[in-house]
């Protein structure tokens, strides 16, 4: 028997303060090569379907282990960047988890949750960390799922004051509004600038090819978590900010190096520190001025970590339904 895990299901099991000490223990061993991480494979879809010859999305395979652990998973991906237009959500995802002493399936679980959640708790670990004060305030670019799941990692993890969300449309408005029903402060801004200036945390997180804020808004000693760009062609921050950090963070650096962000720069690899390095103590802010970045494109590692936490407390609440395959 299987364990079907639902959106609603998950949503309601899943807990981002219990989430991310299991995200913060599988990036640890991730820095520390104790994982299996192999590459995800993407390729397009749906060529032919269509009215020109174009494919309609891109498919993704994301599989994982963590040394150690009871279970591996993988997670299926699709992304149809036209499915706003259809009024349906650009991502879907799905997690089959499966037990690593016989290979046998335990859990199937709708991935979107699950990812956005183990996303956001990569700004809140960071905040966390290294915001520098005793409260953060914070300042969002971008208005959708993950600016959302961010914010409330954020909230989990640190004394958050306040939100200042921009978007260059409306759903700023919206973002703002329910994170307000979340108990969290938030404001909705009419410029970039506006979010950023007198933020100690500022977070990233669009689909952008092109800078998102000026860099010279940014406060001293202000840390900035992008977390949208993940590929060649996307781009959040402008190259002036990378001059202005005093360190580079993040959560895979060879992925990091590749995208948009970085390529803008001349940093590579070897100019990126692991994340994992500041949630074991060994790296971190040194100066209350120095300004700091975390760049994060996410890792299949927690994928597998956040659905083993899901499915274990989904079984202790007896939640879901078992099902035959």
């Amino acid at each position: 028997m299987v364990l079907v895990l639902n959106d609603g299901d998950v949503r309601g099991v899943l807990d981002l303060a219990s989430l991310a000490p299991v995200v913060e223990h599988a990036l640890v061993k991730q820095g520390a090569g104790d994982v299996e991480r192999p590459e995800r494979p993407h390729y397009p879809v749906g060529e032919g379907l269509g009215d020109g010859d174009e494919p309609l999305g891109t498919g993704l395979a994301m599989p994982a282990y963590v040394h150690g652990e009871p279970y591996f998973a993988t997670k299926l991906v699709s992304v149809h960047e036209d499915n706003p237009d259809r009024g349906r959500p650009t991502v879907h995802a799905q997690i089959v988890l499966s037990d690593a002493r016989t290979g046998e399936p335990v859990a199937v679980l709708d991935g979107s949750h699950v990812t956005n959640a183990r996303t956001g708790c990569v700004g809140g670990l960071a905040a966390r960390d290294l915001a520098v004060g005793d409260t953060v305030t914070l300042g969002v670019l971008g208005a959708g799922a993950q600016a959302r799941w961010q914010t409330r990692a954020i909230d989990a993890l640190t004394d958050l004051d306040a939100v200042r969300v921009y978007s260059p449309s409306d759903s700023r408005a919206e973002c703002a509004s329910d994170l307000r029903e979340d108990g969290i402060d938030a404001t909705a801004v009419g410029s970039p600038r506006d979010a950023v200036v007198g933020a100690n945390v500022v977070v990233t997180a669009t689909t952008s090819a092109d800078p998102v804020f000026p860099a010279d808004a940014l406060a001293d000693g202000a840390l900035v978590v992008a977390v949208g760009a993940y590929t060649a062609e996307m781009q959040e921050l402008d190259p002036a900010v990378f001059d202005r950090a005093a360190r580079v963070f993040a959560d895979v650096p060879e992925e990091v190096a590749a995208t948009g962000d970085l390529t803008a720069t001349d940093l590579d690899e070897s100019d990126l520190i692991p994340f994992s390095a500041v949630l074991r103590g060994e790296r971190g802010r040194e100066r209350g001025d120095e300004a700091l970045v975390v760049e994060s494109v996410g890792s299949a590692v927690m994928d597998v970590a956040a659905a083993t936490e899901v499915y274990e407390t989904a079984r202790e609440r007896d939640v879901g339904s078992e099902q035959p395959l």
